[in-house]
């Protein structure tokens, strides 16, 4: 399974309803086990409209 994501981890209790105890619960779930990859850099996307 992959999740991606432009929020940071500690931006994520506003996605649910600020409820601080449910974002830990899921986060919990989700990073179990899990490998994080932080990708950083300039939009792929965005790359030609930076060109202008």
């Amino acid at each position: 399974m992959i999740i991606t994501t432009n929020r940071a981890f500690k931006d994520w209790p506003e996605i649910f309803n600020n409820d601080a105890t449910l974002t830990s619960a899921i986060l919990d779930r989700l990073l179990h086990h899990a490998e994080t990859i932080l990708i950083e850099g300039s939009s792929y996307r965005m790359k030609d409209r930076l060109d202008e």
